[in-house]
Parts: C-alpha cells; structure tokens; sequence
C-alpha cells in the first residue's frame, strides 16, 4: 500500500508488479510452493483491485447465487444446492470497502439514511445490499449471477426447460405483438426467459427497456433504450420510480416497452401503456400460477390507484394477451409449465385458455421427467392475421 501512487489511476500491470515483489519478499522469509504464491498473488489483487474473496465465487461460472451474512459467514449456490465457504471477510469494515465499491460502479448510494440497495455488477449480476443494523447479524449481500452468455430459446430447447413446438408458437407471438406477461417464483427463470423471448422482437422496432437495476440483454435492437430506477438519496435527489419511468417510455415514441418486473402500483401504468397502442410489450412478477398472476396483478393496480374491482379486471383482461408461467421443480431443473391466453372478461371473472401444459410422467433418482401438452388452440387471431402469420 506504501508503494502505490494514489493520486493518479494505476493499471492492473503495474499493481501486479508490486504484488509480485511483495510475494517474493515472503517467499524469502517462508518456503512458499509456486501454488501457494499464485494463490497468494491472486487474493491481494483481488483485495485491492475486485471484490476480495467473493471475486474468487464470481469467476466461477457454475455458482448461481452468492449469499453474504455478515462479514463471518459466506454461502453461495452451485447445481442447485447451497453450501457454507470456508472462507470469509478478514473484518467487518472490509466487507463495508466492498459494499461500497459495488454501490459506487453504478452511482448507487448505501448509508444509514438508505440503507437497503438494489445494484448489479458489470457483468449484470444482479446485487441486493442490507447494511447493518438494518441486517442485525452484519452487512447482507446478496448477488444473483447471470450467464456470460445470455441463454437463447435454442439453449433452453438443448436443456429441456420448454418444447420446441412451444417455444415456436411464442415466437411467433412475440413477433406479431401480442403482450405476454411471464410469472413465477424467485429463481424460476423469469429474467433469462425475458431476455430469450426478447431476441424475437424484430430489429428496425424502437425498445424500451425499464428495470430496478438493469439486467436484460436484449440483442440485435439498435434502436434500444434502457432505463433504470434511482433511490432518494441526498446526492442524487429524488428517488426515481418505475411508474415515472413507465410514463416517460409513453413519450418516447416506444414499439415496445419491456419492464423487467411488476411489483407494486406500476402495474396500472404497464396495464395502460397495453391498452394504449404499445402492443408487444413484456414484463414479468411473482407468483405461483397464472391464475395467481392475475390476481397479484389486481393487488398491486389497487396498490396505484383505487378503482372499482371490476374495472381493473376488464383493465388486465384488455391488456394481457398471454400468460407464461415457469417453475423450479423439486429437482431444482427450471421448466415453462403453462401458456394461457386470456381470452376476455365474463361474469366477473377474467377468463383463460389453456394453450400448452407441463405434465410429469415417472422418473428415476429424483429427476422430474415429463412432457409439454397442447390444450388448446389460439382464440385471439387477429394479431397474427394483421402480422401476417395466420
């Protein structure tokens, strides 16, 4: 640390040069093996130059999710399963450097006055940050880690995550414009789902993206735009919603507008921006089936605006033209279980068609087997008539 210039930017060439001499320093006063000093090389870096020992769980392509609970105890996720690691924060105030390196990348603020933040890092890992004493026990991290590589429809066909017949039949309603609203539970798949139908939209269209930390990867869209929302914090000013997101997209001249998910009273903005000319649009929420979906969706239009009940159902029944629900089954293995269509609004009910289910048939050592099932045909032709793809 002596020997670093701080006052001017310093290339990772040169602080592993120093590195390097120190190392050997050490090996001078204690036989270290060539892995040892690797080892040792890498871990200083990563202190100075990444994020200390979690960089070491980053770069591991098969973690899934790493989870933070105070500076003494790290978990992470791999195949499916959590583990305990070995290793941890030499002290409480270097997992707080970290917390605010990872907030600082993306002009996120975490203190007292806000302490709960939703980041992403620069390879779009999705970040959630509790500080302590908010998080009683120590500082919580918690990242979700996405693909290098975004997954295609292809990939999920390969990895038996959704038919080939059913994957088709959304492209095909991706590209005739019909809205689609994906759903379900943490860690189903939602956001790689998102992003994989995405890459259908076809490329002179002008997109608009909306998310609380951006983490889509739409591709092949020049004309693509991506917004993100802000915390109120006393640098930056007022916080920056969804829904102000939402009604600034309107004016945007938007083909499409992709929310990256609905939680709250931005539903009503998302639900009027469908029934306002912005067909083909796509989001994605919580929930355990469609029915459910539908329902949370109500919840959370009454969270924005009181309406009556009523209304707000004809309101989603106008706007949501296909409902995708995915899960994460028992063997951890994350499948498209049901494609509904909505089909209208009759005796205070939104009414459903199921279009293609998941049904399990017998398998061996824990793995879910099963096949998808067509149930039913389209109703709502007329997008894919004007699209011309009848």
């Amino acid at each position: 640390m002596e020997r670093l210039d701080i006052s001017r930017e310093i290339p990772d060439e040169e602080i592993l040069t120093i590195i390097d001499e120190a190392v050997c320093l050490r090996a001078r006063e204690k036989v270290l093996s060539v892995e040892e000093r690797r080892s040792l090389r890498r871990e200083v870096f990563y202190s100075l130059r990444r994020l200390d020992i979690l960089q070491e769980l980053l770069e591991d392509d098969e973690i899934t999710e790493i989870m933070v609970n105070g500076a003494g105890k790290i978990f992470y996720e791999k195949k499916g399963r959590i583990h305990l690691w070995e290793k941890c924060f030499r002290s409480r105030e270097k997992l707080e450097d970290v917390i605010q390196q990872v907030v600082g990348t993306n002009n996120r603020v975490v203190n007292e006055y806000s302490p709960i933040v939703d980041t992403r890092l620069p390879d779009g890992s999705r970040v959630n940050i509790v500080l302590h004493p908010i998080a009683i026990d120590g500082s919580c991290i918690s990242i979700r880690k996405f693909s290098r590589e975004p997954l295609t429809m292809e990939d999920m066909i390969g990895f038996g995550s959704i038919s080939r017949e059913a994957a088709e039949f959304l492209k095909k309603l991706v590209k005739a414009r019909y809205n689609i609203f994906i759903s379900g539970g943490t860690g189903s798949g939602k956001t790689t789902f998102l992003n994989a139908l995405s890459a259908y939209i076809p490329s002179e269209e002008r997109i608009i993206t909306i998310e609380d930390s951006a983490e889509l990867k739409i591709q092949n869209v020049p004309n693509l735009v991506r917004l993100e929302t802000r915390n109120a914090n006393m640098e930056a000013g007022r916080e920056i919603t969804i829904r102000d997101l939402i009604r600034t997209a309107l004016r945007m001249r938007p083909d499409r507008i992709v929310v990256g998910e609905i939680r709250g009273g931005e539903a009503l903005d998302m639900l009027q921006a469908m029934n306002t000319g912005h067909d083909g649009s796509l989001s994605t929420g919580h929930a355990n089936s469609c029915r459910d979906m539908l329902k949370r969706i109500e919840t959370m239009v009454l969270m924005g605006m009181e309406l009556p009940l009523e209304a707000v159902q004809a309101q989603i029944a106008a706007g949501i033209d296909i409902l995708v629900h995915l899960g994460r089954l028992r063997d951890k293995s994350r499948r498209m279980l049901d494609i509904m269509e909505v089909t209208g609004y009759e005796d205070h009910q939104i009414c459903l068609n199921p279009l293609y289910r998941f049904r399990e048939t017998a398998g061996d050592g824990g793995e879910v087997t099963g096949c998808w099932v067509k149930e039913g045909e389209l109703r709502n032709r007329e997008k894919l008539s004007a699209a011309g793809m009848e």
